[in-house]
């Protein structure tokens, strides 16, 4: 599904606006998220971007981010959380 509407999601998820997800998956190089609003969107937010003594946010919670990047490779959504991001 994320593949055939892969099209309609970089159309309705530009790189830039502020998104809201829940976790869907919890793996050793961050989380997959399902973005509300998207058409069948997988977004991903790595732990590159987490900060040292955060953890990864629980299978199934609501978590807010941005899109900051567009993945055609992997058709993912790349996400940066709000409680991942330096104060």
């Amino acid at each position: 599904m994320v593949r055939r509407s892969w099209a309609a999601t970089v159309a309705a998820l530009p790189v830039g606006p502020r998104i809201t997800g829940k976790v869907v998956s919890r793996q050793l190089f961050g989380i997959f998220i399902r973005i509300e609003g998207g058409p069948d969107a997988l977004g991903l937010a790595e732990i590159t971007a987490m900060p040292l003594g955060v953890g990864l946010p629980a299978l199934g919670a609501a978590v807010p981010g941005v899109v900051y990047w567009l993945d055609a490779r992997n058709h993912r959504v790349r996400v940066r959380l709000d409680e991942w991001q330096a104060d």
